[in-house]
């Protein structure tokens, strides 16, 4: 059974920036999947001939953005958080998954290789 994980970014940069590169197809795009196609609620990921699609589930404009792939369990999903520290001017983009406990491991070494990604492409 896939367990949540959580996992902490700290980031250089303006939040609108951060929340357009996590919550845009264009934004997705630049980091995240090689192209990455929106209808309604429905967003479709493509990595070379692989395509996978998710669902928006929920979404606080400017804050949080949480994905459910279509192909998984309803109560899985993963979700993009973001909080800004006004007293030190800090961005932190929290990111919740779920994986198997043995993939665990490799989902984190994953995620940590995407917002690596999408510091490098945004200059975060």
């Amino acid at each position: 059974m896939k367990e949540a994980f959580r996992l902490e970014y700290s980031l250089k940069g303006s939040v609108p920036v951060l929340w357009k590169l996590i919550s845009t197809p264009n934004g997705l795009s630049e980091w995240f999947a090689d192209n990455v196609q929106a209808e309604d609620s429905i967003y479709t990921f493509q990595w070379g001939r692989t395509s996978e699609q998710a669902e928006v589930v929920s979404m606080v404009q400017g804050e949080s953005i949480r994905y459910r792939w279509l192909d998984e369990p309803e109560d899985t999903y993963f979700e993009f958080n973001i909080q800004y520290s006004e007293l030190t001017g800090n961005v932190s983009l929290w990111v919740t998954d779920y994986a198997e406990p043995e993939d665990q491991e490799d989902a984190v070494n994953l995620w940590n290789y995407e917002i690596e990604k999408l510091m490098r492409r945004s200059g975060m």
